[in-house]
């Protein structure tokens, strides 16, 4: 692939070591990698050069991951955008698609699995029922999320939709999701 505009990946992420880590990997697998900590250096480097790729956290120091999704997917429709969170949950995972990305992977990712999502070359796998099922705590949980995102992340708005306290609501937010 080399250094050219078709193999490019754009990495955001604000956990340093692991940018500058999955950047060698993805560097060592052909692509030109540009890595950055925040939104506003994402937006800067695509607006400057549309990468054909990216790697989006879903957690950044400025904002959500999604929103950057949105405004990478305004910037260059082209790119493919796979955003990656170590707080999988159902909720931001239909969000992440809505949103424009080409898919959605939990970390720690594998650099050769992040690549063939990238290229398209992974065959979709048959998602297999679950052994066990989601305990009611944990689908209250994700319907908590789903709606918390159909909301653009507002508590209050959130809180008024889920006939719930807004405190209540803001407890349950940063908890992580019962298993």
């Amino acid at each position: 692939m080399g250094g050219d505009a078709a193999g490019t990946l754009l990495v955001v992420d604000d956990d340093e070591p692991f940018r500058t880590s999955l950047a060698r990997a993805m560097l060592r697998r052909g692509l030109s990698v540009r890595a950055v900590g925040t939104i506003a250096e994402a937006v800067a480097e695509a607006t400057a050069a549309p990468p054909a790729f990216a790697a989006v956290d879903l957690r950044l120091g400025d904002g959500n991951g999604l929103e950057l999704v949105r405004l990478l997917r305004d910037i260059s429709p082209g790119t493919r955008i796979v955003l990656l969170t170590g707080y999988g949950n159902i909720a931001s995972a239909v969000s992440a698609i809505k949103w424009g990305a080409t898919d959605y992977l939990a970390k720690p990712v594998d650099a050769d699995h992040l690549l063939s999502v990238l290229l398209g070359t992974e065959s979709p796998a048959l998602v297999e029922p679950a052994a066990e099922p989601m305990t009611p705590e944990r689908v209250r949980w994700e319907h908590i999320q789903r709606v918390f995102v159909d909301c653009g992340h507002n508590v209050s708005e959130t809180a008024r939709r889920l006939k719930m306290h807004r405190r209540t609501l803001q407890r349950i937010l940063n908890k992580h999701a019962p298993y």
